[in-house]
């Protein structure tokens, strides 16, 4: 196991060097170049060839790529335009609410979806089997920003079950340790601040997971099906092995190999894909912060966002890799 997550590590830096030459040349062919793009359009060439002299734009194009590559690994993402603040104390700020809110909609999506899939394949063609494969039709049609609003409209503004806005409550006097707000009223005994940020989590993480769980439920019933058409699966059946064993040993385990790698390509997008959640619940995450940055043109913010989401994928990927190794213990020889 230890031999391939080294193996893996080490394929990834191949990985991200190739992307950090991408968005060094996408920097350097914006309109006008970076300077342009953070002064704005009406800049002069005297104030364009100053901020060139800045940020060392007017050296050789290796000499800014080794900058550039120093930088990042150094955690120096710049300055954001918006806030004058450095890009990384922004999203270390904000970095705890996304995780929070994406973790959440994936443990909804997972809980409900590979459950609801399973029970659908084995009712195939049933009353069940016919609601599940519907729901995730609609559950992926539906847009994630409309669904965020109807759910705000009904069970925020007219039943108030829920609010429909922020992370807690202003009235919640909660003390910050690690800036998730779940964990963080679990830690310092503060439960009334716990259950607030849980109330404050529901709708945006249901509205989140929508499209994952429909992904997941229709991935699940595919496999599950595919699996209990399989030879092994009738010969255990004949050996008289009782159907709990049948389904954990041999149904489950295999079946999930293709749910475990949607799960964590689902996961990444989540991280990337919660700009339009955040925004329709205020929720002050990552997401929210990304879409004042591409409309305030905060091209330092986008640099760091876009390695973040990178760095998320390839981490994940490991994730999963590990995954298969412990459901497929084959896996672990290739």
């Amino acid at each position: 196991m230890l031999r391939l997550v080294v193996r893996r590590l080490l394929q990834l830096i191949p990985t991200l060097l190739g992307l950090s030459v991408l968005l060094f040349l996408w920097l350097n062919r914006l309109p006008g170049g970076p300077a342009s793009a953070i002064l704005g359009e009406r800049a002069t060439e005297a104030e364009v060839a100053r901020i060139n002299r800045a940020l060392g734009l007017d050296q050789p194009l290796y000499v800014q790529y080794w900058r550039f590559l120093k930088r990042i690994a150094e955690l120096d993402l710049g300055t954001s335009v918006q806030t004058g603040q450095p890009v990384w104390e922004e999203f270390t700020l904000r970095f705890p609410a996304t995780v929070e809110l994406s973790v959440t909609a994936m443990l909804i999506a997972v809980a409900v979806g590979v459950p609801l899939g399973y029970f659908a394949a084995r009712k195939r063609g049933g009353w069940l089997d016919v609601t599940a494969v519907s729901g995730s039709l609609v559950g992926i049609c539906v847009p994630v920003f409309f669904l965020a609003l109807i759910l705000k409209g009904v069970f925020a503004v007219n039943l108030g079950i829920f609010p429909s806005y922020g992370r807690q409550s202003t009235g919640i006097n909660a003390t910050e340790v690690t800036g998730f707000a779940v964990l963080d009223g679990i830690l310092t005994g503060e439960f009334d601040a716990s259950w607030d940020a849980i109330t404050h989590l529901v709708l945006p993480a249901v509205t989140l997971a929508s499209i994952p769980l429909a992904v997941i439920v229709r991935m699940t019933r595919a496999s599950v099906l595919e699996v209990l058409g399989e030879d092994y699966i009738r010969t255990a059946e004949s050996k008289g092995l009782r159907r709990r064993v049948i389904r954990e040993r041999h149904v489950l385990r295999n079946a999930m190999l293709p749910v475990v790698t949607a799960v964590g390509l689902l996961t990444g997008s989540l991280l990337s894909g919660a700009v339009l959640t955040e925004s329709v619940f205020s929720f002050g995450g990552i997401g929210s912060f990304i879409r004042t940055a591409i409309d305030g043109r905060d091209y330092p913010v986008l640099v760091g966002f876009i390695m973040f989401i990178a760095i998320t994928y390839v981490l994940i990927n490991l994730l999963v890799d590990v995954a298969y190794s412990l459901i497929d213990p084959r896996v672990r020889v290739h």
